[in-house]
């Protein structure tokens, strides 16, 4: 059996490998096309971290890959792949959209956020688990359910958000905005406030939210009990059974997690940018 890597080198030297091969891959197709890849790879760098404001967009999009990434690999460890977090981000959007709509009237603002941050994760893991229920109890492809509850769940904003949910006196669809001061803040309006002079970005604290998820999938899948079930039920779920677990309740509490994890990235554009549901 081949040994694994030491852990230095699969946390550092590894990712560093997958990216020159993606750039030199990228390279040869660009090249292939007839462009010059370097000038290519020095438009790329120049649009994502040299011109102004340029670094807060690019960590404002990667908080939403962040959030994905995650979902896809908690599921992946059980050996199940989660292609539904187009659909699990709309429906965390939508459980967002129903508590501050509900809500921020009645409740302070910040009382409002912190509601809706686990309700987005809720309704996202409730979209979630019910792939999960359909392939561990009557043997359907999660592939195959969750891409089929990614046009469900767009269905269902659609329909929403085109009546019940629709701003009065307006066309098109989305709802009211909500109330001052509902929303993320914002790490420009941050570091302004601190003294750190930072250029206009929708880059917002979903961003730090998402780092805390990331550091708590790792805690959950390699250093607890549950992360360890998750991960023998990926290799063999004979030996789960053996050791007296029943792989249908983990496979659903499996996409319950991804499907929050997924929920969650609805922060970044409802509560950090948009201030309202929006298709």
């Amino acid at each position: 059996m081949r040994k694994p890597l030491p852990a230095w080198v699969d946390i550092s030297i590894m990712p560093l490998i997958n990216i020159a091969a993606a750039f030199v891959v990228a390279g040869i197709i660009i090249a292939l096309i007839g462009e010059n890849p370097f000038t290519a790879l020095a438009v790329m760098i120049k649009g994502a971290f040299v011109y102004k404001g340029a670094l807060g967009y690019t960590l404002y999009y990667t908080t939403n890959f962040i959030f994905t990434g995650l979902a896809v690999a908690v599921a992946f460890h059980a050996m199940l792949f989660n292609i539904g977090g187009e659909g699990q981000a709309m429906i965390g959007g939508l459980g967002i959209g129903f508590i501050v709509l509900s809500l921020d009237p009645i409740l302070p603002p910040l009382l409002v956020i912190l509601l809706a941050i686990p309700v987005a994760a809720i309704f996202g893991a409730i979209w979630g688990v019910i792939p999960g229920w359909l392939q561990a109890r009557r043997g359907s492809h999660i592939v195959i359910t969750t891409i089929m509850f990614n046009f469900i769940a767009s269905s269902i904003m659609v329909w929403l958000l085109a009546g019940m949910l629709m701003a009065p006196g307006q066309m098109s669809p989305e709802t009211r905005h909500f109330a001052d001061g509902v929303s993320l803040m914002q790490i420009h309006h941050i570091g302004n406030a601190l003294g750190w002079p930072m250029a206009r970005s929708p880059l917002n604290l979903s961003f730090v939210i998402a780092l805390i998820a990331a550091v708590a999938v790792w805690v959950l899948i390699w250093r607890t009990r549950l992360g360890y079930i998750i991960r023998a039920t990926g290799h063999s779920e004979k030996a789960v059974i053996y050791a007296g677990h029943d792989p249908a309740r983990i496979i659903m509490i499996v996409m319950a997690i991804s499907g929050g994890l997924a929920g969650l990235m609805a922060l970044n554009e409802i509560l950090g940018v948009q201030e309202r549901v929006i298709l």
